[in-house]
């Protein structure tokens, strides 16, 4: 059995991982991520938002920790916060949707920790993207359902995928 080496939260916010881990009640958990189509989805959500940011008054923060619980901090692949929020090193509040980015590695029972957290935490919007299947669903109630755009109700927010799956085609086709 493979030993565990617990430090503090506050040892935690205070150091530098690269990537960035996530916390978890004492233990430092490495995530997935740094292929192309990780990236690429990033990207897509970023340009989005910002496309969309003064109308909207929304922004895509992307690797952002957000403390989700008093002993765990989890690093949201997109946080989407409103703009001109009070500065937060790490977020204290539930943004208004998370967007997570599956990678080949990932295992379903921890992604499904993962998007516990966040709805514990009150994210309102939970969302996943497969970049390798082109597939996206909204994890908001629990449930995977999948989705051809992701919608905040009550608002203008309506993010179609039909483009990312392009992009990605793209990429998958000059292998």
């Amino acid at each position: 059995m493979a030993t565990t080496h617990q430090i503090s939260i506050e040892d935690y916010l205070h150091t530098t991982y690269r990537p960035d881990c996530d916390y978890l009640d004492g233990e430092i958990e490495e995530r997935n991520g740094g292929e192309k189509e990780h990236s690429i989805t990033q990207a897509f959500f970023i340009k989005w938002f910002a496309t969309f940011e003064e109308q909207w008054r929304l922004e895509a923060c992307p690797e952002i920790r957000m403390r989700v619980a008093a002993t765990r901090v989890r690093i949201a692949d997109i946080a989407v916060v409103p703009v001109g929020i009070p500065y937060e090193a790490v977020l204290s509040k539930p943004p208004v949707a998370v967007v997570e980015v599956l990678s080949p590695e990932d295992r379903v029972s921890r992604y499904h920790d993962r998007l516990d957290d966040s709805r514990r935490m009150g994210v309102q919007h939970v969302w996943v993207v497969d970049p390798m299947r082109s597939k996206a669903y909204d994890c908001s109630a629990a449930d995977w359902q999948p989705v051809d755009e992701f919608k905040i109700a009550g608002t203008e927010v309506t993010i179609p995928l039909a483009k990312l799956w392009d992009k990605l085609a793209e990429i998958h086709q000059s292998r």
